[in-house]
């Protein structure tokens, strides 16, 4: 596992400056029923987009808050890694991108009658937002109401 001190002094420096911002997520939300007849999505902020979809855009201040819709039949080795932060070593994922958007690991358990099914779509969005406002704002609640209106019971969240 990494440490603080393993980054570069300007990134322990912002990383001990910066203002987090806090959310109450109480209640939270509960699986509504069992996780083998749960359908799931996976939203990752591991920055990949398709071949034909534009690369996330590393001169947005404040960072990219756009998102990639990633179809469920996608070949993981297609995918781009467009990641803004220097401080993101991505060579395990892009080793296998698995680590950071499971789609084989999820179609496994659902042929082992672990999980339901996996949604038809997921979702990706880039790391390393500093101005989080847009993302809690627009793009987060879009996503949202897509899976909602996709009938997703459960996500799985992979923050890079």
């Amino acid at each position: 596992m990494a440490s603080l001190s393993d980054l570069k002094l300007k990134y322990r420096v912002l990383m001990r400056t910066y203002r987090y911002r806090t959310h109450d997520w109480r209640p939270g939300a509960a699986l509504r029923k069992p996780l083998a007849e749960a359908r799931i999505a996976v939203v990752t902020t591991a920055a990949f987009h398709l071949p034909d979809q534009p690369p996330f855009d590393e001169s947005v201040k404040g960072g990219d808050f756009s998102y990639r819709e990633i179809p469920s039949d996608t070949d993981l080795s297609s995918l781009g890694i467009a990641h803004k932060s220097d401080a993101f070593d991505a060579s395990g994922i892009e080793t296998d991108k698995n680590l950071a958007l499971p789609l084989e690991v999820l179609r496994d358990m659902v042929r082992d009658g672990k999980a339901g099914s996996v949604n038809a779509r997921h979702f990706s969005f880039m790391g390393s937002i500093s101005a989080p406002e847009r993302l809690v704002s627009r793009t987060a609640p879009e996503v949202a109401a897509m899976l909602a209106d996709d009938g997703v019971d459960a996500v799985l969240l992979t923050p890079i």
